[in-house]
């Protein structure tokens, strides 16, 4: 295998992107204060933590990381010691103890709608958010620009400025929701302002280790409660439904099972799972009694992670990633993804790739395309392949 570059001043860590695919994972409406900048070769992602901006990049066997910090340049043994604790944080926000692979292999054999996609979306992983932070992203999940004044980070070398999540103490005040509508929150101000005066007023504000505020250490004691309980804690908040409080059990409060639903749900059940379509002309209502039958349905097909599998699903059926990972679009953004890859680990080989080929031909409307074939490849993949090359202009 050839050599690993690492980009100047990064870290590595071996990771294949079948195991985390950053391109997806960040982008398919887990979180919503990750930063893309664009490279000469696929992008940096940045992060704006409590102390610190964490930038990340890819390649097909590895992720890079750094830290910036406001303080500036720090020495030797300080930074090894927070890049180190950097790594420790990747590792949790990732779930990287999880083998996504062994899932990947579980949900294939257990529903062929999955099988067919698996090789498309790859390295799809829940994100394990910090929870008082991901609690307020959903409440105002159609509206994220959250950036309330804080203190500010400044990340080299592009120059930008970057913003620490708020504490629920700097969100309880009254004048807080009148300064949030200024913002463009619109009647979510309320709802953010109220809830966090209600965790204020529960929970008080002392700080605990970390600088972690008394409601942050109480949410974060909701990841060891039943997942019920911990919906109930949940539901007492203004702004919060069941399907803001199901993203958030999934997405940060470790209830893996848990797949939150909306009317986009509803419709993947419809179509890929036979789920029985209403007899109404017009917009179903999710109702209580539909919302379970539907996460009662695709968990029988998914199992004890089907939250993770219904994110899969999610993302596919994006039209933002109506063309990700298709050969063709491979092709352009990163030609190594073509080699051969060990089934096990997911790591690239020396061992050539199939053998493609380009093609060309018409739409059923004369409308021509290209697309890459394997020559090696069956009948039935050369069809689906000529297939996505249409779906690539469509």
């Amino acid at each position: 295998m050839a050599a690993t570059i690492y980009p100047a001043g990064f870290r590595y860590l071996p990771l294949p992107t079948v195991q985390l695919s950053l391109a997806a994972v960040l982008n398919c409406g887990q979180s919503f204060r990750w930063t893309s900048l664009p490279l000469t070769s696929g992008h940096e992602y940045r992060l704006c933590l409590r102390d610190r901006v964490v930038c990340l990049r890819q390649s097909p066997d590895a992720l890079f990381y750094r830290s910036v910090f406001p303080e500036g340049d720090l020495p030797h043994a300080e930074t090894a010691l927070r890049e180190a604790e950097t790594l420790t944080w990747i590792k949790d926000y990732f779930q990287l103890d999880v083998n996504l692979l062994k899932l990947y292999d579980d949900w294939s054999e257990r529903d062929a709608v999955f099988r067919t996609l698996r090789s498309r979306f790859s390295g799809i992983r829940i994100l394990r958010q910090d929870p008082w932070e991901n609690l307020i992203s959903f409440i105002c999940s159609s509206n994220n620009n959250i950036a309330p004044p804080c203190p500010a980070v400044a990340s080299a070398p592009t120059v930008a400025t970057y913003h620490p999540f708020p504490p629920p103490s700097a969100l309880a005040a009254p004048e807080v929701a009148a300064q949030l509508r200024s913002l463009g929150f619109g009647y979510r101000a309320d709802f953010i302002q109220r809830t966090a005066k209600m965790l204020v007023d529960e929970h008080g504000t002392t700080v605990a280790a970390k600088s972690i505020e008394g409601p942050e250490r109480w949410l974060l004691s909701l990841r060891d409660v039943d997942t019920n309980k911990a919906r109930e804690e949940l539901l007492k908040f203004v702004g919060v439904g069941r399907k803001v409080a199901d993203c958030i059990l999934l997405m940060s409060l470790d209830k893996r099972e848990v797949i939150p639903v909306d009317t986009h749900v509803h419709q993947i059940a419809m179509k890929h799972y036979h789920f029985p379509r209403s007899s109404s002309k017009g917009k179903t209502t999710m109702t209580p009694k539909l919302y379970d039958e539907i996460s009662k349905k695709l968990s029988d097909i998914w199992g004890e992670h089907a939250g993770w599998a219904h994110s899969i699903l999610f993302t596919a059926d994006l039209k933002a990633f109506s063309t990700y990972g298709l050969l063709e679009d491979q092709s352009r953004s990163a030609p190594e993804m073509v080699l051969g890859a060990d089934p096990e680990s997911g790591r690239f080989t020396k061992e050539p790739g199939p053998s493609l080929k380009r093609k060309r031909g018409n739409d059923t409307n004369g409308q021509a395309y290209s697309y890459l074939q394997d020559e090696g490849a069956s009948l039935l993949e050369r069809v689906k392949t000529r297939r996505r090359g249409v779906a690539v202009l469509a």
